[in-house]
């Protein structure tokens, strides 16, 4: 999967806040007639902890389909997480961006997707390669 677009959400200005329901909506909508806003919610706020090492990036490609990841999907990036063993996480390998599950294995790298067409990569010693940021969300329409 590939990084088509990238931007840094400290570059945009305070989030636009939307009424949040109080009550949970499992196939339906309550009353219209009735007031169930709880409170305002910011998805900046949701989804974004610490502006400066959060980004946004677009992706193509249908490598992380299992993961529910799609093709034109934005995720949110955090660069300040540590990555982990399990995390799907946006990689640097020899100068390509690619977005992938991170797997640390007896000193192994590998970069596994989540679709059963491709095969995992395994970081070679000799090869450029950088964890770039951990995904946190993943936005796309339903």
């Amino acid at each position: 999967m590939l990084v088509t677009e990238l931007w840094n959400c400290a570059e945009f200005g305070p989030g636009i806040s939307c009424p949040l329901s109080a009550v949970p909506v499992e196939a339906g909508f309550p009353s219209p007639a009735d007031d169930y806003t709880e409170r305002s919610l910011d998805l900046n706020e949701l989804m974004v902890k610490r502006p400066e090492a959060t980004f946004f990036v677009r992706v193509k490609g249908d490598s992380m389909a299992g993961a529910d990841i799609r093709s034109g999907d934005i995720l949110v990036v955090d660069r300040s997480l540590d990555a982990r063993d399990g995390h799907v996480v946006v990689a640097v390998l020899d100068g390509e961006f690619t977005v992938k599950r991170l797997r640390c294995r007896g000193g192994r790298v590998l970069l596994e997707p989540e679709n059963n067409a491709y095969r995992p990569i395994e970081v070679g010693p000799d090869q450029d390669f950088q964890v770039w940021g951990v995904v946190t969300y993943a936005i796309h329409a339903c």
